[in-house]
């Protein structure tokens, strides 16, 4: 599964090296803080959950690592505006300063509002696809990444801070703030393909929102039994924040038994696809055994 997850990453960061602006000029800063923001060690499991859900229907290709880019540009544009004062207000992302910490409020905003806008920009290259499978995508990540999606989830998680949810409240919450971008990940990578049918996308579609599920989930376990360098991020800072979490509603074993169980259910939802979907099996597992 590592191997698998360098040769994606390989990819989308060849990608994005080819399409980021070069620090120079009068936008210096805000250039050097967009390819901080992107080029600081991440997973890269979102473009991993594309390059594998094109390779469940046919073989990824170069419009894939586009669309791998556009959807990891929108999880740093994310990653940047969460980590800013007025939201989360934390000085520590992947074991490095956060962009406004390394660079200064202003420059953390524009950068990410930058790299939202250029992943938006790098679904309308795509080659040799009809205009109308561009469009889809377009309006998928629009959808996942806006007020039907991301947005909304960290929204309701601002609001939210300091209160107790109920479970179903939280499950929704992180449908949207954590799970809608995995399930774009997962769909668009599909979409890319313009050879998944609407039983397959159904298939990947439920597969995509239990595995979301499962990834916040395991998330709130390692923010309570990790440390913070192995997080890359201050641990227990959902707790100090006053957030409601898995952990702090089920207790850190029954939120294990639900990622479990969620687990095997995505197992399920691949059953149709054979050995193709061999990859997206990998990173399930790995999405509910990580140590980080």
């Amino acid at each position: 599964m590592k191997d698998y997850l360098i040769q994606c990453a390989a990819l989308v960061d060849a990608q994005l090296e080819s399409i980021l602006p070069s620090p120079a000029g009068s936008a210096e800063q805000l250039f050097a803080a967009m390819r901080y923001s992107v080029f600081n060690g991440g997973k890269r499991i979102r473009p991993a959950l594309c390059f594998a859900a094109a390779e469940a229907i046919a073989d990824s290709d170069r419009n894939t690592a586009k669309v791998a880019a556009a959807l990891e540009m929108v999880h740093a544009y994310s990653l940047i505006h969460d980590d800013l004062p007025a939201m989360d207000d934390d000085d520590l992302r992947r074991g490095k300063p956060t962009c406004h910490i390394q660079f200064d409020e202003a420059t953390a905003i524009l950068a990410g509002d930058a790299l939202q806008c250029l992943a938006f920009e790098q679904l309308t290259q795509l080659s040799d696809l009809p205009a109308e499978v561009s469009l889809k995508l377009v309006a998928m990540l629009a959808n996942y990444g806006g007020c039907n999606g991301m947005v909304t989830g960290q929204a309701i998680d601002l609001a939210a801070t300091g209160n107790l949810l109920e479970l179903e409240q939280l499950k929704q919450m992180h449908a949207l703030k954590t799970g809608a971008l995995i399930e774009a990940s997962i769909l668009m990578g599909a979409l890319a393909t313009h050879q998944a049918d609407p039983e397959q996308l159904a298939a990947l579609k439920e597969f995509a929102q239990a595995i979301g599920l499962a990834f916040q989930i395991q998330d709130d376990i390692l923010d309570v039994e990790s440390s913070t360098e192995q997080l890359g991020k201050q641990q227990g800072s959902d707790r100090s924040n006053g957030k409601s979490t898995y952990t702090s509603i089920l207790g850190v074993e029954a939120a294990r038994s639900q990622a479990a169980d969620l687990y095997q259910h995505s197992m399920a939802c691949l059953e149709p696809f054979g050995e193709r979907a061999g990859s997206l099996r990998s990173i399930a597992s790995f999405i509910v055994n990580r140590a980080y």
